[in-house]
């Protein structure tokens, strides 16, 4: 390259291009390379989304997870599970149930029951959106019961679609409470004895219906007690008649005959028709797996978990568990009909 000098006075001339070759083509194929790549990077992440979409969370409530048998099958067997007391609304029992609805994967369904049960609405609750999930996705639901299936427990059990060998107990569960209580405790006469007296303003006198400081006439308290006992006696009816739907084998001299508020053991539940077989969880998968007609080389089990955030990291996932809170005191001061096998029940969580 050369620079000419040009006298002054003299034309300007036009001015000098340059071109400056670059030594071999080698720039222009690494891009073409690179944008292959990206491409083929990209339509496999699309083709790997779209093969294991099942695998995705679709609800943030729930967290799935793998449990057994195959474990990249795509249908599953969906483990339900049902523990601590039963209280309703949106629970994590419900948050299941949901994520199950929403899954067009899970071929059946395995309830897994540990609790001593809850208030009337909960385990009704419960009941009737596993009945009519079942019945709207025509699935088998499998019962495998834990250490305690009681009262409300038993309830929810029998969302099963009353078929045959699908109640599945433990050796050492306990099961059956079927019955209702309305708990009331009566402290007027301990308040009296420090000078506190309850002087409350109600519309009526049946408006204070078990209050624990109210003192009542012997007249008033037992027009309540009849009036308590009326919705008690017309929850009662509505048990036994779940419990018929769900053991249809029972006649009803033999649901009479159980529901007395016992508790049973699993051998006694078994010979009285409560249950249908001694058995673990395994137990109740493998029945699962054959009322759906799969294969257990070609289904996956999976089960649901809480979301853990930091609170339960650093309390080590216990801040979710069963513990005494304010919530559990108003529900104490809160009238409530119970199917519970508890004599406090207020003071028991859901997990």
């Amino acid at each position: 390259m050369s620079f000419e000098q040009h006298p002054p006075g003299s034309p300007a001339q036009p001015p000098t291009r340059v071109i400056l070759e670059q030594p071999g083509g080698w720039s222009r194929w690494s891009t073409r390379i690179a944008w292959l790549i990206a491409g083929i990077s990209f339509l496999s992440a699309v083709g790997s989304a779209a093969a294991f979409s099942q695998y995705f969370q679709r609800d943030a409530r729930v967290v799935e997870k793998y449990h057994s048998l195959s474990q990249f099958a795509a249908d599953k067997v969906a483990i339900v599970s049902v523990t601590g007391a039963i209280m309703g609304g949106d629970g994590f029992a419900r948050a299941q149930l949901d994520h199950v609805e929403e899954d067009p994967a899970v071929k059946a369904i395995v309830l897994r029951v540990d609790s001593p049960g809850g208030t009337v609405s909960g385990s009704d609750e419960i009941h009737h959106r596993l009945t009519k999930l079942v019945k709207d996705r025509e699935i088998p639901v499998v019962v495998s019961m834990g250490g305690l299936a009681a009262s409300g427990g038993y309830y929810v059990a029998m969302a099963n679609g009353g078929r045959d060998d699908v109640i599945f107990a433990e050796p050492a569960t306990l099961t059956g409470s079927i019955g209702v209580i309305i708990p009331h405790f009566d402290f007027s006469e301990a308040l009296g004895r420090i000078d506190v007296r309850d002087d409350s303003i109600a519309s009526g006198p049946l408006k204070e219906m078990l209050s624990p400081t109210k003192q009542r006439s012997p007249e008033l308290a037992e027009k309540e007690r009849a009036v308590l006992q009326s919705l008690v006696d017309g929850m009662f009816i509505r048990f036994k008649e779940i419990v018929k739907q769900g053991r249809p084998k029972l006649d009803d001299a033999a649901v009479a005959a159980v529901a007395t508020g016992q508790i049973f053991t699993a051998e006694q539940a078994k010979e009285a028709g409560l249950v249908d077989r001694i058995g673990f969880l395994e137990d109740a998968i493998d029945r699962a797996v054959e009322m759906a007609g799969l294969d257990e080389q070609k289904a996956r089990v999976v089960k649901y978990t809480r979301p853990k955030g930091l609170l339960d990291e650093v309390l080590g996932g216990q801040s979710a568990g069963a513990r005494v809170s304010f919530a559990s005191f108003a529900e104490l001061a809160t009238p409530r009909a119970w199917y519970l096998c508890s004599w406090w029940p207020a003071l028991v969580r859901a997990e």
